[in-house]
């Protein structure tokens, strides 16, 4: 890669455009536990970004920074060119950015279509009342809204399964139910916290080629925490690697993957 001030092309043609979201100078602590020191790094408009380090190297924490979730002590977020200062939820949902969970955040009575319809919320403008009546304006909203819905359930192909509760399915199909959730608000920025944790290796299979299309398809920029190293390579265009708080390593997964601080940092270091 060479200028990157107005993006790059990708090793399979792909053409990445500028800085969406930009991470300045990040710091975070718990009182006196620094679990983000004074990281930098950028995610550029139609990428796939993923951030690895070992457990506890302060990846979640990232996250939530970048969802809004947290408030970093020091440094600044800018998203689109405009500083973000602190947030509620809905306005980060509203501006764009949605994600999935480490650990499934879903409605287990509910069925797979009502769970993925809560991703609309932030889209939804009749009142409560005339929702309740289901009339006019708010008939005529909710049919849309269940269109778009159907269309991002034949997208993940659970067709079969978007009346069931979700309570009764299986751990892969639930991780697949979550994504439609998010992908169901429309974001530009789509955050996949774990997208892989505990699948067999079809249900990765699957899940890799959703990310994929995804991004290809619908031009949806993603930023991933993964450990599955396989994952992490195959799927991504830049990694930025974390370890104890700290950025050790930035760049493609290539240059990534021979890091001798990334090595160090997987691999552990021999002390004589």
């Amino acid at each position: 890669m060479k200028d990157m001030s107005e993006g790059y092309v990708t090793a399979d043609g792909r053409q990445i455009g500028g800085v969406l979201m930009e991470m300045k100078n990040i710091t975070l602590r718990f009182g006196g536990v620094v679990a983000i020191k004074d990281i930098s790094f950028d995610i550029r408009d139609g990428e796939i970004r993923a951030i690895i380090g070992p457990n506890g190297a302060g990846k979640s924490s990232m996250l939530n920074v970048i969802s809004g979730f947290y408030v970093p002590t020091e440094g600044e977020v800018w998203f689109k060119g405009v500083r973000r200062g602190p947030m509620k939820p809905y306005q980060v949902a509203r501006l764009g950015v949605a994600r999935t969970f480490q650990n499934i955040a879903l409605f287990d009575g509910m069925t797979v279509l009502d769970n993925i319809m809560t991703g609309r919320l932030t889209r939804m403008k009749a009142g409560l009342l005339s929702q309740a009546l289901w009339y006019g304006a708010a008939e005529r909203e909710e049919i849309a809204h269940r269109e778009k819905v159907e269309r991002i359930i034949d997208f993940l192909e659970i067709q079969n399964i978007r009346k069931t509760p979700v309570g009764r399915l299986p751990y892969g199909l639930k991780k697949r139910v979550e994504l439609a959730r998010a992908l169901a608000a429309e974001p530009k920025l789509l955050l996949l916290d774990e997208p892989m944790a505990g699948m067999n290796v079809e249900e990765k299979e699957d899940m890799s080629r959703f990310i994929l299309d995804l991004n290809d398809e619908f031009g949806t920029t993603i930023v991933l925490i993964e450990h599955d190293m396989g994952v992490v390579m195959d799927l991504s265009d830049r990694v930025v690697v974390m370890d104890y708080g700290r950025k050790i390593g930035d760049g493609p997964p290539e240059e990534v993957r021979n890091n001798q601080d990334v090595i160090d940092a997987y691999l552990g270091v021999a002390h004589d």
